[in-house]
């Protein structure tokens, strides 16, 4: 089999490039086509486990697992070759096939990624063998001719492969039409030559009021409309990648359970509190810098980072570090994931600079362990047990340091014998390094019940998920002319 492939590109970042393409590999699932999502290179402190790397479980953007969910086939790391997770604002961990290969600071890494290119295509035709259709997505923005040399995200990508690219815009930020054209008028002629069409994304309102504007595209384009998409409701229920979406915020109801999470500076894999803002008995509040956490939260959830280190000083500049503490003193439960877990101890040191600048801080000394970062990094999907919930919890590790101290004696979760998860003295912290386990539904009804806290009886989170998808895809069908997509990809 050697497939098809067709590539979402975007006129700039978070312009629904992840969802229309899950949305998209759904459609072409539904008709009966074998699929397969792809993504050269991701930047996300948001990951998810792959089983296929060398030596076992290799990281891949939380995206590319969602687009894989769509296509019906487990994920892999070829789906997403090269992640950078950034750990400063100049650096990121640079993951290969899944496995991290170096810390790069940006303008090393924008110098030298053109030699990632080989094994991105390697991976590329690794899909395409497997597959009717390839659905490809790009990264940021493909007007970025500045940084069009050494590119494997974009045109860099697209042009060696001779992959036809959708330019998506979105139209609820503004200015669509001015991107679009924009973006036509930055690129080269090599480039402009793989450019298929384009898609209007996130329109409110009649479709129809922007027929004028799709023909003015066109015209100074040359090229065509492959359809306007609505504002969609049901993306709400799917996995968000990017942490802006937490920035927007959003108004807290009376009557509903509140609970709060500090939003940390290298925040990472927040999706683990999506089972609980799916659930229409909880306000889960993401609390931006320079804001207290709410004196009424039931339950503090401190979630991953990608730099314990420097979030743990980040948690304490804003005062969180004394919030938490009054919220325990009043009985409130708190929950650490990963990061957040190591935060919960008496101490985190990362004595060769693993994760950023070499160091040790004071943690909050609300379970009886310390942390110290090393070089080795346990990437896998795991199945725990619980005695104290006499309850299994199926989700995945993914984090650097080795957990050490009497706390440990106390155990809240197990895997093979090894205490991947603590219970405090007085019962109210748990820190694990299982993410996920608020998306297993029988394991998440037990936490709540422990905690003293009522999620609505019978939510299956995954079905919301799947739903989701098939209701993007149906209304993809709809809005967007997909027959005439498929006779574009190449």
């Amino acid at each position: 089999m050697t497939g098809r492939a067709l590539m979402l590109q975007g006129t700039g970042s978070d312009v629904g490039k992840s969802v229309l393409t899950a949305g998209l590999c759904r459609a072409f699932v539904r008709r009966g086509l074998t699929v397969r999502p792809f993504k050269p290179q991701n930047m996300s402190n948001n990951a998810a486990v792959a089983d296929d790397a060398e030596g076992g479980g290799g990281e891949i953007g939380r995206a590319q697992w969602l687009q894989a969910l769509a296509c019906g086939v487990a994920p892999s790391v070829h789906m997403n070759p090269v992640l950078l997770k950034p750990n400063s604002d100049t650096g990121s961990q640079v993951v290969l096939r899944g496995r991290a290969l170096e810390v790069a600071e940006a303008r090393q890494y924008w110098s030298t990624r053109g030699s990632l290119l080989a094994p991105v295509i390697e991976s590329f035709e690794h899909l395409k063998a497997q597959a009717d259709i390839v659905v490809v997505e790009g990264a940021g923005s493909a007007a970025e001719a500045n940084l069009r040399h050494g590119d494997i995200a974009n045109m860099g990508f697209a042009v060696p492969t001779r992959t036809p690219v959708v330019l998506v815009g979105d139209i609820n930020r503004g200015g669509v039409i001015a991107a679009l054209v924009g973006t036509q008028a930055v690129l080269d002629s090599a480039d402009r030559e793989m450019v298929a069409g384009f898609i209007v994304n996130l329109f409110r309102g009649d479709p129809r009021l922007f027929d004028d504007g799709l023909a003015m595209i066109a015209e100074r384009t040359g090229w065509r409309s492959f359809g306007v998409v609505p504002f969609l409701p049901q993306i709400k229920a799917l996995p968000a990648e990017d942490a802006v979406v937490l920035e927007q915020g959003r108004a807290g109801e009376d009557g509903r359970i509140v609970v709060a999470v500090p939003m940390f500076s290298r925040i990472a894999n927040f999706d683990d509190l999506d089972p609980l803002r799916a659930d229409p008995a909880f306000d889960v509040r993401f609390c931006p810098p320079g804001t207290p956490l709410p004196g009424d939260a039931a339950l503090v959830v401190l979630p991953g980072t990608k730099s314990t280190l420097s979030d743990l000083r980040f948690l304490k500049a804003q005062g969180w570090d004394v919030d938490i503490r009054a919220h325990v003193r009043r009985g409130g439960r708190v929950l650490g994931l990963c990061g957040g877990y190591q935060m919960l101890g008496t101490w985190v040191r990362d004595p060769d600079g693993i994760e950023g600048p070499a160091g040790e801080e004071a943690g909050l000394g609300l379970l009886d362990v310390e942390t110290v970062i090393e070089p080795a990094k346990t990437v896998r999907n795991a199945v725990c047990r619980s005695a104290l919930l006499d309850a299994e919890a199926t989700g995945y590790e993914i984090h650097a340091g080795c957990t050490t101290g009497p706390g440990l004696a106390r155990a809240f979760l197990e895997r093979a014998g090894e205490t991947i998860g603590i219970l405090s003295s007085d019962g109210l912290v748990v820190g694990t390094y299982l993410h996920g386990m608020l998306g297993d539904d029988a394991f998440r009804a037990r936490y709540l019940q422990f905690a003293g806290l009522s999620g609505t009886p019978g939510l299956v989170f995954a079905e919301q998920v799947e739903t989701a998808l098939d209701a993007l895809a149906i209304a993809l069908e709809a809005h967007l002319d997909v027959d005439a997509l498929l006779e574009a990809a190449r």
